[in-house]
């Protein structure tokens, strides 16, 4: 079964084809489809930013779309960087945004965190979102190669210490708020009557 996946993003890519190894569903993304328009994202939740980009890429494409919003949502910053995760900082790149990050909360003891992830699916009559979410906390300096955007700096409550980009793509999935959401996209295609 084919899904386009509403991304332009390769890391986001190889870790959804990842998570979807096995299945039957071939996932394509809007690299595979450059004449479809990068979808916006303007909305004040992952949920609606996740649906608007599904909406977007299904009125053109006709297709099953799949679309994820996700971001890192600090405690001591009131749910920054939140939706704007992506653009934390002027510059926008995952270097200066975890930069940033950390300065924001230098010296602060509360170093609580979440990834969260919404997927959306919006086919022919039917939408509908699923949630994931991965504790942790943010650690004082990056570590690790792996990964990207907060993964150096995010360490999971259930990697024993490690940060995200410390650990194998597996050992990654199996925890991470992409991998939590994308679990339940079967039963998002059941609901939507394509299983």
């Amino acid at each position: 079964m084919r899904l386009l996946l509403a991304t332009t993003n390769p890391h986001k890519a190889t870790e959804v084809r990842a998570m979807l190894a096995g299945t039957p569903f071939v996932i394509e993304t809007l690299a595979d489809h450059p004449h479809l328009p990068e979808p916006g994202e303007d909305g004040d939740t992952f949920e609606a930013n996740a649906l608007q980009k599904a909406r977007e890429i299904h009125a053109h494409a006709r297709v099953p779309v799949i679309a994820d919003d996700s971001g890192l949502e600090v405690t001591a910053l009131d749910g920054a960087p939140g939706v704007h995760s992506r653009r934390f900082s002027p510059e926008a790149t995952h270097e200066a945004n975890n930069a940033l990050l950390l300065a924001r909360l230098d010296g602060r003891t509360d170093r609580e965190a979440r990834f969260v992830c919404v997927l959306a699916l919006v086919t022919e009559g039917w939408e509908g979102t699923a949630r994931g979410a991965c504790p942790g906390r943010i650690v004082d300096a990056p570590r690790g190669a792996a990964g990207f955007g907060y993964d150096p700096v995010f360490e999971p409550d259930e990697l024993g210490g490690r940060t995200m980009a410390e650990a194998t793509m597996v050992e990654k999935n199996a925890i991470s708020h992409r991998g939590r959401a994308f679990a339940q996209l079967p039963t998002l295609l059941r609901r939507a009557g394509m299983l």
